[in-house]
Order: C-alpha cells, then sequence, then structure tokens
C-alpha cells in the first residue's frame, strides 16, 4: 500500500474529531469499565479514539487490542507509544497484529517521551533526533520470528520544526499535542498535503466562563513546568513573548486551550481542522475520574460529530 493510500484511508477512518480516553493516575480503570466506556463513545457518534502511555505499567497495544474487540467501528490510535516502553521490532509487530487483525482501525502514534522514561528503562536519552530515527528504522529490522506483513499508519509525535521534518520524511505524519491553530497551520505547510495531521487539543468544559479560563491556565501551565524548554519554545517561535508565557496570560491560554461550554470547545476543534488539521482528538485533563470523564465526553458528543 502507498503510503498516500494509507495516510487517506487514515482520515477516512478517523473523521475529524475524536476522543482522548480518560487516564486516570491513581489506579487503571478496570477493564469491563473501559469496554462499557468505548462502546458509549461509539454509540455518541464518535468514530475514533486515543490511549496514552508511560513506561511499565499499562501497555498501549495491549489496551487497544481489548478495545478494538469491544467495538464495531471505532478506530484507535496510540497518543502515543513510548518508544522506551519496548523494542522497536516488537512495536512494529504489535501494531502489525493489530492492523491485520482489525483492518483500517488502528494508528501507531510514536513519541520519543522525556528523559526520566529514558532512565526508567536503563537507557540514555541522547538526542530526540537522533533517537527517534534509528528506532523507526530498526522497526524494519529482521526478527526471530515474522511479524505480519500489513501496512498501518505511523505518525511521530512533534513539537519542534525538526521533529516536524523528521516525521515528515520518515512517517505517514506528525501528532502535536495543546498547541495553538497557528502551529496547525505550520506543521500543515511543513509536512505537506500528503501527510497525517492529528492535533491534541486539550479542553476544560465549564459552562462559568471565568472558572473554566482559570482550571485551563492551570493545565497549561502544569504542561508548561513539565516540559519547560522545549514546549516553551514552541511557543515563542508562534510570536508568544517570554513574559506571557512564564505568567501563562490570558492569550496564551485562548490560544492552546478550549475552555468553556460544549459550543466553545467545538469552535476550537474546528479553528485547528480550518488550519490544517485531518483530525482533533479532544483531551480532557488526564488524572481525572474515569467514570466522570467518560460521562463528559458522551455529553460533549452532539457539539463536536454533528
Amino acid at each position: 500500500m502507498q503510503p498516500t493510500t494509507v495516510v487517506q484511508a487514515a482520515r477516512d477512518a478517523l473523521g475529524p474529531v475524536g476522543v482522548f480516553l480518560p487516564s486516570p493516575l491513581a489506579e487503571a480503570a478496570p477493564v469491563d469499565v473501559q469496554r462499557e466506556a468505548v462502546g458509549r463513545l461509539e454509540r455518541a457518534g464518535y468514530r475514533a479514539a486515543w490511549t496514552n502511555e508511560g513506561v511499565g505499567g499499562k501497555d498501549a497495544f495491549v489496551q487497544l487490542a481489548v478495545l478494538l474487540a469491544a467495538t464495531q467501528r471505532m478506530t484507535f490510535g496510540t497518543g502515543i507509544a513510548n518508544i522506551w516502553a519496548r523494542a522497536p521490532q516488537t512495536a512494529h509487530g504489535a501494531a502489525a497484529l493489530l492492523a491485520q487483525a482489525h483492518p483500517g482501525r488502528f494508528v501507531l502514534g510514536l513519541g520519543v517521551g522525556y528523559p526520566e522514561q529514558a532512565a526508567s528503562a536503563g537507557r540514555a536519552f541522547g538526542s530526540p533526533l537522533a533517537t527517534m530515527r534509528d528506532y523507526v528504522d530498526r522497526m524494519a529490522e529482521p526478527t526471530q520470528l515474522p511479524a505480519p506483513d500489513v501496512a498501518y499508519p505511523r505518525i511521530l509525535a512533534a513539537l519542534g520544526p525538526k521533529m516536524l521534518a523528521l516525521a515528515g520524511e520518515i512517517s505517514d505524519g506528525a501528532f502535536p499535542a495543546m498547541v495553538p491553530p497557528e502551529f496547525t497551520a505550520r506543521a500543515r505547510q511543513a509536512l505537506g498535503p500528503d501527510k497525517l495531521l492529528v492535533v491534541g487539543l486539550s479542553v476544560v468544559v465549564d459552562t462559568d466562563a471565568q472558572r473554566a479560563k482559570e482550571t485551563a491556565r492551570e493545565v497549561l501551565s502544569s504542561r508548561i513546568g513539565r516540559a519547560a524548554a522545549s514546549y516553551a519554545a514552541t511557543l515563542a517561535r508562534l510570536g508568544f513573548p517570554d513574559q506571557e508565557i512564564a505568567e501563562v496570560s490570558d492569550r496564551l491560554v485562548d490560544a492552546v486551550i478550549g475552555h468553556g461550554d460544549p459550543a466553545s470547545i467545538a469552535a476550537k476543534a474546528r479553528e485547528h481542522l480550518a488550519a490544517g488539521a485531518d483530525h482533533v482528538l479532544v483531551m480532557l485533563p488526564v488524572g481525572g475520574d474515569f467514570a466522570t470523564d467518560v460521562d463528559e465526553l458522551e455529553r460533549l458528543a452532539p457539539a463536536l460529530v454533528r
């Protein structure tokens, strides 16, 4: 299958808007609860759902194997599969098997993660670009036991211009998250028309506009603090002054986070689609209650999927 065909098939399968599956930090949601949740989200009209991954604990491929089998049509993606969690040949084998078992319903998102994740796997982080290139190259190396000969879309988590360029060179597209629509427009220009562009949109749903904005500010402040240098550099390249980034200004919050009522969330998603995103996935704050967050995503569906 040619790359453009893989990309177009993914666009058709994902649709314009999907959801990031809730990700509690204290305790994993029981598998039966997860099965029920994705069934509800599928019936609500969402065509795609994505899951995250760290190093150790939850395995994104196993999780999606269970959830793919529990749904009829929904497409699932890893957002992202952490490269420190498994060998590249193993990642390819797992992705190919899911793609073979559920044709057209799986997208592999890969990310280089953070230095502490590499350290937890007993590895040196090194250069993110060189590390990612080496990982993707090694996915195609011969293995003791063969992987299914199946094509599947592969995209890279990317915020910096060099990682975006690498994504366009060695994969089927890119997956930036928590970025303003201006970044999406630049990413589309960098990737060109034939690559898949999936954008993660962090959202805070609250009909009290001021409270929604303050919660959104807390979410963005946490993101800036977690990856201060690299993420702040991304925002600076978009024209945000250092002071605005440090203070997490209203303008920055409004640009990056979808916040407010469902109509406001849907409007922010449409901004990214108009800027060139193929697919926008809405992400509630990490660490919330799984059942409560699924209820919230279900309530958002009429505004997002109509």
